[in-house]
């Protein structure tokens, strides 16, 4: 989706994975992160393993430093919430240009993880782990 801010033009994403949504804004601009206002770095608690999952179709792009990217994620925890944001932010890049598309799937970044828990079923502790049987 395409709209117009202050004379910017701003690309948009959706992402979802397990019970996390996040909602990505690209700005071109310097290369910052901003998740729910704070510095990306701070909110994914400086984990490598998150920025780089997050920031992964930038790099695959090699478009790193030339936009801003701000995103509004919410549940879930930061598992979920980085592979919404990296899934947010290539349907974001496609949005921007339909040629990055071919790029970004033989990656597989525009595929939404459907795994999602599984619920709890009466008679058993968990989804599936019964209590132990006694024979007498």
């Amino acid at each position: 989706m395409l709209t117009s801010y202050y004379n910017k033009v701003i690309y948009s994403g959706t992402g979802r994975r397990k019970t996390s949504v996040a909602r990505v804004n690209l700005v071109p601009g310097s290369g910052k992160l901003i998740i729910n206002g704070l510095p990306g770095e701070s909110y994914l608690q400086f984990s490598p393993n998150y920025l780089r999952i997050s920031c992964a179709p930038l790099h695959i792009l090699g478009l790193d430093k030339e936009y801003d990217i701000y995103i509004k994620a919410e549940g879930g925890g930061l598992t979920g919430q980085a592979d919404a944001i990296r899934l947010g932010l290539a349907r974001a890049l496609c949005n921007m240009n339909p040629e990055n598309r071919l790029m970004l799937k033989t990656e597989g970044l525009l595929r939404r993880d459907s795994r999602i828990k599984e619920r709890k079923k009466y008679g058993l502790r968990k989804a599936r782990k019964a209590p132990q049987y006694s024979k007498r």
